[in-house]
């Protein structure tokens, strides 16, 4: 992977919104490169400062234009491709004003994929895993125009009481 096509090809896909990648995007963005060579040429952008290691296996192209205040969710996305996720608990419930301490060093996720906590470069991201089944949880959920969907504050302290959480911060007056 050549440094020059390395930025023609991400500031391309910057143009089209994508700032995130996976691994296994990048393998798909150079097909020509060997899995030796595209790993050598990830480490190469990662030393040169063309990409963020978000987390393992997970990459922010840092010149991006299409930055946002979002890109932990987008990285989020990125770690639970194909399963359904969205922001709930105590991240939820500090948006929604429920909760009077508000998590700045990570976000709280629920997901249909498996539980797991990812330290990344732009904080950390706690999955917690439910089994509940997709028709009830995109009625949980809402598109607020971010990358994850955000849950209703139902939802959120339903989530919250159901994996047996810590809920003496929330103010029940703001529940209602």
């Amino acid at each position: 992977m050549k440094l020059n096509a390395a930025l023609r090809v991400l500031t391309a896909w910057d143009a089209k919104g994508r700032h995130v990648f996976t691994h296994r995007d990048l393998s798909k963005l150079f097909l020509e490169d060997s899995p030796k060579t595209l790993q050598e040429g990830i480490n190469r952008l990662v030393n040169q400062g063309l990409l963020i290691r978000a987390c393992r296996g997970v990459y922010v192209y840092a010149y991006a234009k299409s930055y946002d205040a979002h890109t932990i969710e987008h990285v989020a996305v990125a770690l639970r491709r194909g399963q359904y996720s969205y922001v709930s608990l105590e991240s939820a419930l500090s948006e929604y004003g429920a909760i009077s301490q508000i998590p700045i060093d990570r976000i709280t996720v629920m997901t249909t994929g498996r539980k797991a906590t990812y330290r990344t470069a732009y904080g950390a991201i706690e999955f917690t895993h439910t089994k509940r089944p997709v028709s009830e949880l995109l009625k949980r959920m809402t598109d607020v125009g971010r990358p994850l969907r955000f849950a209703t504050l139902e939802a959120a302290w339903g989530d919250l009481k159901r994996v047996g959480r810590n809920t003496h911060l929330v103010d029940h007056l703001d529940l209602r």
